[in-house]
């Protein structure tokens, strides 16, 4: 089985070469970038599982690199490599796509088990099956969309990863913390959002789940995609 590829985009020589090492010692695959114009090219057109990004970058910022990937590899993992003082623009990085953040500056250990975490977690969605029946409708995550009678109904990416995550969790509510966490990489006890709720009336839209009966609210524990067995 071959071994996972990080892209590693980080304009600190030191820096760069310390997560290089650790992760060449751990045995992935590493490819490096030391600005934001090479970053951005490889992260565009290189053939990677995981993105690691620094977000002040010569060229091009983290921003616009994370920017480009949601027009063009929509879904991408990527852990964001942050200074201590930047929390705004870690929870900015988080909102556009990222899946996780280090606080600068980290150890080895620190940095490995946050990208054997999120590896997982990209795998697990990828082991899923992309198309799902329930009450009538089509979930199809692969074309971000929900087909009910004939028609259908765009999702956003985000709507997409709230599906992605109660069909992975199909037995159990999910805490609105939980989703908050793991769909949008977001730490529940230092934000105040209703983003989830937002998304969840979205959802039931779009599904025309008026009754909440397919997307249902269990009350104090969470919400549950009632999919067809």
């Amino acid at each position: 089985m071959l071994s996972p590829t990080i892209l590693v985009v980080e304009d600190d020589p030191a820096v760069r070469q310390g997560v290089v090492d650790a992760l060449t010692f751990a045995g992935y695959e590493v490819l490096s970038a030391a600005d934001g114009r090479a970053g951005r090219e490889a992260a565009l057109t290189a053939r990677y599982d995981l993105l690691l990004l620094d977000l002040i970058l010569p060229h091009y910022t983290g921003f616009e690199i994370l920017e480009a990937l949601q027009g063009n590899r929509a879904g991408q993992a990527v852990i964001i490599l942050s200074a201590k003082g930047e929390e705004n623009d870690r929870v900015k990085g988080l909102k556009m796509g990222a899946d996780d953040y280090v606080m600068k500056p980290f150890s080895a250990r620190e940095l490995l088990a946050r990208v054997d975490a999120v590896l997982r977690r990209t795998t697990e969605r990828q082991a899923l099956g992309e198309k799902h029946e329930v009450a009538g409708r089509v979930i199809d995550l692969t074309c971000a969309e929900i087909v009910r009678d004939g028609v259908r109904q765009e999702l956003s990416e985000r709507e997409v990863g709230v599906l992605r995550y109660l069909i992975a969790n199909p037995e159990r509510p999910v805490p609105r913390d939980e989703l908050l966490r793991h769909v949008w990489g977001l730490d529940p006890n230092r934000i105040e959002t209703r983003t989830v709720d937002m998304h969840i009336a979205h959802l039931r839209k779009k599904l025309g789940d008026q009754s909440q009966e397919i997307l249902e609210t269990v009350r104090g524990r969470g919400y549950r995609l009632a999919l067809k067995p």
